[in-house]
């Protein structure tokens, strides 16, 4: 366990402060990706560079990491599964971890082989369910560790990434497809096209109003997928700013990660940019965005192996 170092910067939009805090992640080229709120009120987050999975306490603003047995396993994807336990992608050991909190590890082997198992979360079934992004597939994973895969459907070469739940039902982001996909809880697949030749949709959040905001990194923008599957772009300011993570935040607005650009973007449901802020570090590849019970939200730094943590004033 390690204390964090801190940087701070102050920003304002028309509407409040917004704060900047960094806090160093112990092991050196940790890469860290996706990050997620644990049932302790910790961020947890996959350290894809060191094959370990990370805990930052923000009471005390420290670190526990806990190490991979497979080298290389590449983390990425992590969630909260109905179990109170973290569920967690191993792309490259092509393999679906359980982590209690108090850092237990059970792992269980994904049928297909090079599968790519890369975004997560938990069903509406009571599974998690994650994407298989080399193979075009979804798996489905019991509390117990029994796995389902889905292919059916599925447009070949797509790349599905990031998983949400709505309606119960999933839906997950096609990269290479350019689609947005929906998936039962029976594993029937509809695919929705998205407009423009090579938008490149990651990152996806179910916002309370029932719509699916998510990044389309080719396109600059971020996307809005309503319940009439009525697709609004919204096209950020900063050309190429190679936009990664989203999230709703405290306010109800959506706040996205602009990586090439080092910012946080900060956006209405309307489409109305609020307001962009610069991170401390330079050059730090903002990827995961996520919100926190606490009222604050917080970004993996990838390239400056950090943690950021957004303070709404």
């Amino acid at each position: 366990m390690a204390v964090s170092t801190e940087a701070a910067t102050l920003h304002h939009d028309a509407s409040r402060s917004v704060r900047i805090r960094e806090h160093r992640i112990p092991s050196a080229n940790s890469a860290p990706y996706i990050c997620v709120e644990g049932p302790d009120g910790n961020l947890w987050f996959c350290e894809s560079g060191v094959a370990k999975v990370g805990c930052f306490d923000p009471r005390h603003a420290t670190f526990t990491e806990f190490a991979l047995p497979t080298p290389n396993a590449t983390p990425i994807g992590i969630t909260l599964g109905g179990d109170g336990n973290l569920w967690f992608c191993q792309k490259k050991a092509n393999k679906i971890g359980r982590l209690t909190p108090q850092g237990a590890l059970t792992e269980f082997e994904v049928p297909t082989a090079n599968a790519g198992p890369d975004g997560i979360t938990l069903g509406p079934d009571g599974n998690v369910w994650f994407s298989e992004t080399e193979v075009s597939q979804i798996g489905r994973i019991t509390p117990d560790g029994a796995v389902t895969e889905f292919k059916a459907g599925i447009s070949p070469g797509s790349k599905p990434l990031s998983i949400v739940v709505r309606d119960g039902a999933l839906w997950f982001s096609e990269a290479a497809g350019n689609r947005v996909g929906r998936i039962t809880v029976d594993g029937v697949v509809t695919e929705y096209d998205l407009p423009g030749s090579d938008p490149q949709p990651r990152a996806m959040v179910t916002h309370p109003d029932g719509s699916i905001w998510f990044v389309e990194t080719g396109a600059n923008a971020l996307g809005r997928f309503d319940r009439n599957a009525r697709v609004q772009e919204f096209v950020f300011p900063i050309p190429n700013a190679s936009l990664r993570g989203v999230t709703v935040g405290p306010d109800g607005n959506l706040w996205c990660t602009e990586n090439f650009a080092n910012k946080i973007g900060h956006m209405a449901p309307d489409g109305t940019l609020l307001g962009e802020y610069d991170l401390p570090t330079p050059a730090s590849g903002a990827r995961c965005i996520a919100a926190m019970s606490n009222g604050r939200l917080y970004v993996t730094q990838y390239d400056a192996g950090l943690i950021g943590e957004i303070i709404l004033d």
